[in-house]
C-alpha cells in the first residue's frame, strides 16, 4: 500500500494551492481518510478528514472556511483544496488513512512573500 501525497510548492500568502493524495494498492472502500500537516520544529496537526462512505468531511477550526477536502474514490484520490493561505500554513502537508498504519510521504506547503 502506498499513499502519495502531491502539489506542494510555493506560494504568496493570499494564494492557493491544490494537493492530491493519490493510493496504490489499496482502495478507498469504506474508509476515512485525513489530511495532516506538520510545521518546522512542531508536531502534528490534523487538518480535516474525508468519509469514503459518503464523502462526508470535518474540519478543524483552523482549516474552516480555507480548506475543502474532496474525493474521486473511483480514482482512490483525495484532494485537499487550500485558499486564503497564511505564512502559517507552511508544512509538510500527508494524507493517512485512518485506523491504518498507512500514511503517505508529504509533500511540502510554503507560504511566503
Amino acid at each position: 500500500v502506498q499513499l502519495q501525497a502531491s502539489g506542494g510548492g510555493v506560494v504568496q500568502p493570499g494564494g492557493s494551492l491544490r494537493l492530491s493524495c493519490a493510493a496504490s494498492g489499496f482502495t478507498f472502500k469504506y474508509v476515512t481518510i485525513g489530511w495532516y500537516r506538520q510545521a518546522p520544529g512542531k508536531g502534528r496537526e490534523a487538518v480535516g478528514c474525508i468519509s469514503s462512505t459518503d464523502g462526508s468531511t470535518y474540519y478543524v477550526d483552523s482549516s474552516k472556511g480555507r480548506f475543502t477536502i474532496s474525493g474521486d474514490f473511483a480514482k482512490n484520490t483525495v484532494y485537499l483544496q487550500m485558499n486564503d493561505l497564511k505564512p502559517e500554513d507552511t508544512a509538510v502537508y500527508y494524507c493517512k488513512i485512518l485506523g491504518t498504519a498507512y500514511r503517505g510521504q508529504g509533500t511540502l506547503v510554503t507560504v511566503s512573500s
